[in-house]
């Protein structure tokens, strides 16, 4: 669209108006001689001047500045004789992410510590970048949008150590194919190096660490396919167990499922199994969307771009739940089978050194002891209470055992993995060559967990509060007054932390304190009714919401009756990685009439 000439004219005068305000030919002339400074005195080119300008925000400054006055103007082109035009372009749906991050390069190698890595070691360093980006919403709900892996190794021939990269960043699941948009991304080493390498050089060791790992991964699927072929001949029936030696990831990629699963610790953030277990479990579970319907649509997340998310599916649950147990020093596999109905699942097992095995439900972090069953006599035992129903591969960061036994039934297995006549184990040299850490074609090693940002006290002070004004004009609306015990909804804390505790170690304790708390707070001839309920958010609206379908909670925030009372308690308990489990308890005293 092209503006008349008065148009043009009176909207230059107004960005030359905004210009003067901002004093910005000033700060141009002092960043030009400060860049004079650090640089060749002599000369200073124009990409150096508007590199000084971006890094000290004046650029951002000035758009900020003008996009608020010319918010109207979607795209224009103004004449400006003899044959020179400038185009304004204001795109409301890009994003201006200003945030700078230090990651240290280095290697996992000792004996070199005191020394500086020099541009050839600092090339043999393959592990990319991972860099995922999610979407929040205004109810808090995150929804992956791409995942991108970034060799940064580009900046090793960058003068001065400095370069800008743009991104094409691809969508994730069945998009993973399509555009969403592109990320300017400026890379800088520090110190920077002495002698920088060249472009080709770089260029060189990609190449040839492209065709080093096609070669490794061609060398796999060959070993992999004779594996399977021998496995069949074990037994036919073999043919319809869910062995699944590889699992496609968010990008699309094919990846070795072992490659999924590392050694983790949570460090001061976990302190037992037991807790690693719940943390894991109070990460929702989403099942990867199907555009236009269909079966359902398998999709392994990368640990990193899970933990972004804070959702996903069992697989995702039970390679995270795999890697921490594996830090903390257990023999555990993630198991990859049937549950109820024969729907696929995958789930958890350690190994005791006594032979013991334990599965853990990486959803709801429930652990099950697994009893041997003697096929000729089923009657003398008791249901099983874990859900599992068949299991057909086991495995971890190192090992992948096939079930080779002549039924895939859980309670009729026997999980001695060195049992050669009931497991069928891959090569661990073959596994290593795809998926030991800091292998070309295994994933960049994972972070380690962050602690949450979430203040328990406040957060559960603050929905308190508002879960008390909701109840109150939800009673004011049914014509109800509202009279609160703070006595008795003090008292509730410590019915929420006994749930909590027995969530994380499985054990009940400290029920026995609250219940005769409860009979001392209870006049005689009076009735209480308490109503908890768990949440794996913090979101006021939806959980007061989520309470009223509750026939139970209804009751007591509706309780109608003579010298009623009411009371109500939040506990927000955080975990890493912004997970938090929030209960909540609703109560009411009322004088019974009989």
């Amino acid at each position: 669209m092209s503006l008349p000439t008065d148009k043009g004219s009176d909207l230059k005068r107004i960005i030359r108006g905004h210009l003067v305000q901002m004093n910005i030919h000033d700060k141009i002339r002092s960043i030009l001689t400060e860049t004079r400074e650090d640089l060749d005195p002599g000369f200073v080119s124009e990409g150096d001047l508007l590199r000084a300008l971006e890094q000290r925000g004046v650029v951002d400054d000035v758009m900020k500045e003008l996009t608020l006055h010319v918010d109207s103007v979607t795209e224009a082109e103004i004449s400006d004789p003899p044959n020179k035009s400038e185009k304004i372009s204001v795109t409301h749906a890009e994003k201006n992410l200003q945030e700078s991050f230090l990651l240290e390069v280095h290697q996992d190698a000792t004996g070199n510590g005191n020394k500086m890595a020099d541009s050839s070691t600092m090339l043999s360093m393959c592990d990319p970048i991972h860099m995922v980006l999610i979407k929040t919403d205004t109810s808090g709900d995150t929804v992956l949008t791409s995942s991108h892996f970034l060799d940064w190794r580009t900046v090793l021939c960058a003068p001065r150590g400095r370069t800008s990269i743009a991104i094409e960043l691809l969508g994730v699941g069945s998009e993973c194919k399509v555009p969403i948009g592109v990320l300017n991304v400026k890379l800088e080493l520090y110190p920077p190096l002495v002698d920088h390498l060249s472009v080709d050089v770089i260029t060189t060791q990609q190449s040839l660490e492209r065709q080093k790992t096609a070669e490794k991964e061609r060398l796999f699927l060959v070993y992999a396919k004779q594996w399977w072929r021998e496995f069949l001949a074990i037994r036919p029936s073999n043919q319809n167990k869910l062995v699944k030696i590889f699992a496609q990831d968010e990008n699309g990629m094919n990846r070795p499922v072992c490659s999924y699963v590392h050694i983790l610790r949570g460090g001061r953030l976990l302190e037992s199994p037991r807790q690693a277990a719940r943390f894991v479990s109070l990460l929702a579970q989403e099942r990867v969307p199907v555009v236009g319907g269909g079966s359902y649509h398998e999709q392994w997340c990368t640990m990193m771009a899970f933990l972004c998310r804070n959702k996903g599916d069992c697989e995702d649950h039970a390679t995270l739940l795999c890697s921490l147990l594996l830090g903390f020093g257990l023999d555990a596999y993630v198991c990859v089978g049937t549950k109820a109905r024969n729907n696929p699942h995958v789930w958890v097992m350690t190994c005791g050194t006594d032979g013991t095995v334990t599965f853990w439900e990486s959803l709801t972090g429930n652990r099950y002891l697994h009893r041997l069953i003697d096929p000729d006599d089923l009657t003398s035992h008791p249901k099983p209470s874990y859900p599992y129903q068949t299991v057909g591969c086991v495995f971890n960061q190192k090992a992948f055992f096939a079930n080779c036994q002549p039924t895939d039934s859980v309670p009729l297995c026997v999980f001695d993995l060195e049992d050669k006549s009931c497991w069928k184990a891959m090569s661990e040299e073959a596994l290593n060559s795809v998926c030991a850490s800091g292998s070309i074609t295994s994933l960049p090693p994972v972070p380690t967990l962050c602690s949450s940002s979430l203040d328990p006290v406040q957060a559960s002070n603050q929905m308190e509060l508002e879960l008390r004004h909701l109840l109150a004009e939800h009673r004011k609306d049914l014509g109800l007054a509202t009279i609160w015990d703070d006595n008795l909804s003090y008292l509730l804390s410590a019915a929420l932390v006994a749930y909590e505790l027995e969530r994380c170690t499985g054990v009940s304790c400290g029920n026995e304190e609250f219940q005769d708390a409860i009979r001392r707070a209870v006049p005689d001839g009076h009735t209480f009714k308490g109503f908890p309920i768990q949440f794996l958010h913090h979101n006021t609206h939806r959980a007061f919401a989520t309470c009223l379908r509750s026939h139970f909670c209804e009751e007591i925030v509706c309780c109608r009756g003579d010298h009623v009372r009411l009371a109500v308690r939040v506990r927000v308990f955080v975990y890493p990685e912004s997970a938090c489990a929030t209960w909540v308890m609703f109560a009411c005293k009322y004088h019974s009439i009989l």
